[in-house]
Order: C-alpha cells, then structure tokens, then sequence
C-alpha cells in the first residue's frame, strides 16, 4: 500500500504512555488530508484519557468526525482483518502495549487490532514514548520490527527550528505520517521551505 493514492482505513490507538500531544497533533493533521483517509477511527486505554486531561488541560478529547472505540470493544471493524483496516499507528506507544503486542497478547482492542495488522501483513506504527529504553524494551521493539511493525520514537528533530512546542512535536508527527503514506507538506531536509 505505498501508492500515496490510496485511500486508506486507519486507526490511531493512544495509549498511557506521556506524550499526547503527538496523538492530538497527529488526529488533527490527519483531519486536514480527509481525502486520503475514507475511515479514521480511535480507540483510546482509560490512562490514555488521564494523560491527555492532564497534559493537555482543558483541549477536548477526540470526537466526531472521528470514529471513537472503547479500550475492551472488539466488535471494532479492526478488530478483524476483515475490517480491511491497513494502518494502524499507535501514538504514544506505551512499553507495556508495546511488550504485550510482542508477546502476542491480545487482552484489549489496541493490542487485539495490532495482532490483526501484523498478521495481515499491513502497517502497524508504534511511537515508543519511553526514556531511557532497557533491555526488555529494545527485544520487544526487535519483535516488533522483526513481525513487520515500524518502531517510531517520540524523538523531535530540531534542523526546523522550530519555535513552539508545538512545532516541536509536529516534527514527531510528520515523520509518522509520512512512515503512514499520506502525502502531505512538510519541512524537508535539503528543500527551501
């Protein structure tokens, strides 16, 4: 599915791990490139929602037009493979629903649908939000990568200068929707703008 033509059915799953503002950054962006997407669906863990209210005061969670699924709902269309869904990009990626996704634990939906990306050969982000990594943490994202997932960082780049916080994390997001296959404009290394 490299064909940036593609529409594609994705889904965000947000975990516990710190680091909202990535998912935020990442739902709204992908809200602007609506017509690369024809089903975008979240699913967040009940610590996702602590994290987010306390990270990001005030800023309402996600909603419609989004399609929004609860942590144990596996009667989600990506729960099965047959849902068709071909990207999944879990932002942030907690260790602990990274090491149960190497293990092959399925125990709710965002460790259900990534065991249903991977099987099907389809592209699973994990946006790893942890520092420092040990040793148990690095062989999980080796699972992972060695399955086919993509291991993504939560590490911005600064050759932007950028000048926010925001700006800091947009350098985090953009790297994952271009892993994602969207087309979209952003600083490139080496270009004028």
């Amino acid at each position: 599915m490299s064909d940036n033509n593609v529409v594609k059915k994705v889904v965000v799953a947000i975990s516990g791990a710190s680091g909202s503002i990535y998912a935020q950054q990442l739902i709204r962006k992908l809200l602007t490139l609506n017509g690369q997407w024809s089903d975008l669906a979240v699913v967040m863990s009940s610590n996702a929602k602590t994290v987010w209210e306390t990270e990001l005061p005030g800023a309402p969670l996600p909603s419609s037009p989004v399609r929004i699924y609860g942590a144990g709902d596996f009667n989600a269309p990506f729960a099965s493979g047959s849902g068709n869904y071909d990207t999944m990009i879990i932002v942030p990626c907690s260790m602990g629903t990274l090491g149960r996704i190497a293990g092959g634990i399925s125990n709710d939906l965002t460790t259900r649908a990534a065991d249903v990306i991977l099987k099907e050969r389809r592209k699973l982000i994990c946006v790893a939000r942890e520092t420092p990594y040990n040793l148990v943490h690095i062989r999980n994202m080796e699972t992972v990568t060695l399955a086919g997932g993509i291991i993504c960082p939560a590490t911005p780049s600064f050759y932007s200068v950028p000048k926010t916080i925001e700006e800091v994390a947009a350098t985090v997001v953009d790297r994952i929707i271009d892993l994602a296959g969207f087309k979209m404009d952003s600083y490139r290394w080496g270009s004028n703008s």
